[in-house]
């Protein structure tokens, strides 16, 4: 009799197995390493591609062989080393990324700088290794920045510069943007619903399941001992990007020197901004966005933001938590308000 309580039980585990699997989400999740850092994508689909991871890291080694500054041989690299006038033709991905670069230097009125490279290095958070510099140097260095001294054709296929030793450095919209190209990849190869991660960037596109539930991001607690979410966010068919000092960083005599350089002094930047995550349709311009409102600060930042109605939440040396106007609208709107 027992025997055959047990046969019951496992055929309603199976028949019940076999309704979930019939009627839950089924995903294709795709794992891997670029920039120094990993990328997560997650699909909702029934249909496994076997061939998609191999489609992810070709795009993705492209666009690193373009923009990474740890290439000797890359496309940034070339810039760099380049003379003065010299006039050097630009890939449409760097094209891309430059020409939105010069839109938010310019509305951030210089506060995000991808011209800091040499500083970055000077630094120890670039290609080169770890160092407390002097004052002079970083005097000396801050005379060959300012991306105002690049310049281009209207349409942005060429890129000249005004100093030989200009030095860019893409770190602050890379991801971003390659978060946007594997989007418009994985369109093209006909997914309408799925989440892309590098690095913490972040982008989703339709919905996580048959209901039309939202995507479920999580915002890291800026600590760097704790790797927990301080809040969540529903997601469709945005972007989100994340910049803050809170992990980037080394102590020296008890002083911490964060990885975000202040365009103004050289040094690390002093903010009483503790993380900034920003959302838009574009994960480039939110990952711009949000190193600029980092060395802005939170006053600045927040005024930033409300002039340009971006969706902005600020978390302060306290841990308290400052919304823009459009991330307030965009929270009521998500709670049903």
């Amino acid at each position: 009799m027992r025997f055959f309580q047990y046969i019951s039980i496992f055929a309603f585990i199976c028949i019940a197995g076999f309704f979930i699997y019939q009627y839950s989400p089924h995903y294709q999740i795709i794992k891997g390493e670029i920039f120094g850092t990993y990328y997560t994508i997650k699909i909702k689909t029934d249909v496994k591609d076997k061939q998609l991871k191999e489609k992810i890291e070709a795009r993705l080694h492209e666009i690193n062989a373009s923009q990474s500054v740890f290439i000797d041989d890359s496309e940034v690299s070339n810039i760099n080393q380049a003379k003065a006038g010299k006039k050097i033709k630009l890939s449409p991905d760097m094209r891309n990324v430059l020409r939105v670069t010069d839109k938010v230097y310019h509305q951030t009125g210089g506060a995000f700088d991808p011209s800091l490279g040499k500083l970055i290095d000077l630094w120890g958070f670039g290609a080169s290794s770890l160092s407390l510099p002097d004052d002079k140097v970083i005097k000396k260095v801050l005379r060959s920045t300012g991306f105002a001294k690049f310049k281009f054709t209207s349409d942005y296929q060429y890129i000249s510069k005004s100093q030989s030793d200009l030095f860019l450095n893409l770190s602050g919209i890379a991801k971003g943007y390659s978060v946007d190209e594997i989007t418009t990849l994985l369109e093209k190869e006909g997914y309408r619903n799925f989440i892309v991660e590098i690095g913490g960037e972040i982008k989703t596109k339709g919905y996580r399941n048959d209901v039309k539930e939202a995507w479920v991001v999580g915002i890291n607690r800026p600590s760097a001992s704790s790797n927990e979410n301080i809040m969540a966010v529903s997601l469709s068919n945005m972007a989100v990007a994340t910049s803050g000092n809170y992990r980037n960083f080394y102590e020296t005599d008890g002083k911490k020197y964060g990885h975000t350089i202040s365009p103004t002094t050289g040094y690390p930047v002093e903010t009483d901004v503790l993380s900034a995550s920003v959302f838009d349709d574009s994960c480039m311009k939110a990952d711009a966005y949000a190193t600029s409102i980092v060395v802005m600060g939170v006053e600045k930042g927040l005024e930033f933001a409300n002039k340009y109605k971006l969706k902005v939440i600020i978390y302060d040396n306290e841990y308290r938590r400052h919304l823009s106007l459009a991330a307030k609208d965009m929270f009521r709107e998500e709670n049903g308000q």
